[in-house]
């Protein structure tokens, strides 16, 4: 189990309507955002940088862009070590498989795992969200794959706002029982701080046992 937060966001990251990314930032105290954006690494990730440092530097706060997009690149020692010191740790959105495929078992995954158990608050948009997951859905058609299993209290439906009720309800329908599912909006969040309950901002839509739940019921 993490110690530190956990947030979940549905896509669109570094862009306005994230206002949780300055209340994240403002709990945990971090002067710098250690971004991993390996599920972005046939997205254009040269723009997405340039986004990131815009976006955090108006938020007050340093971004250090780490190029892990290959599994040399997450076994790196600097890259490990920049992790393993990060207090907000962010992976971006893209490929949950290439994020999977690349991180699994390496240096810097071990680093991050690490890194969350002593207290940094780790994030992730999207791909970089469900790939934290131990029951990732998988984008091609909805079922479920193996994550990375940083967390398996809770499955990831990014970008839930462009797909189907017909696609959601398939993932919903799959879900192992008492699974939390969280159909999570872009430039929204499913937030889990130490010892507290989830916490909704934006537009999330929560399912348990093929059922819709009220956030009151994440208290439970």
């Amino acid at each position: 189990m993490s110690r530190g937060t956990l947030a979940f966001v549905g896509g669109d990251e570094f862009s306005a309507g994230c206002d949780f990314d300055a209340v994240l930032l403002a709990e945990c105290g971090a002067r710098e955002v250690v971004v991993l954006p390996t599920a972005t690494a046939y997205e254009n990730p040269a723009k997405l940088r340039a986004r990131a440092e815009e976006w955090f530097g108006s938020l007050g706060v340093v971004c250090r862009w780490l190029d892990v997009y290959r599994r040399a690149d997450a076994d790196d020692p600097q890259a490990a070590a920049a992790v393993a010191g990060a207090t907000m740790i962010y992976l971006t959105g893209g490929s949950p498989l290439h994020a999977r495929s690349t991180l699994l078992r390496t240096a810097v995954w071990e680093a991050l795992v690490g890194a969350s158990a002593a207290g940094a608050t780790v994030a992730g948009s999207a791909a970089g969200g469900n790939v934290l997951c131990d029951h990732m859905v998988d984008v091609r058609g909805g079922a479920f794959t193996l994550g990375l299993g940083l967390t398996d209290e809770l499955a990831i439906i990014s970008r839930a706002e462009t797909l189907s009720a017909e696609r959601i309800s398939r993932t919903v329908q799959l879900a192992p029982p008492d699974l939390l599912v969280a159909a999570v909006n872009e430039r929204s969040a499913l937030i889990r701080r130490p010892e507290g309950p989830w916490e909704i901002a934006g537009e999330v839509t929560l399912f348990r046992d093929g059922a819709r739940i009220s956030p009151e019921d994440l208290a439970d």
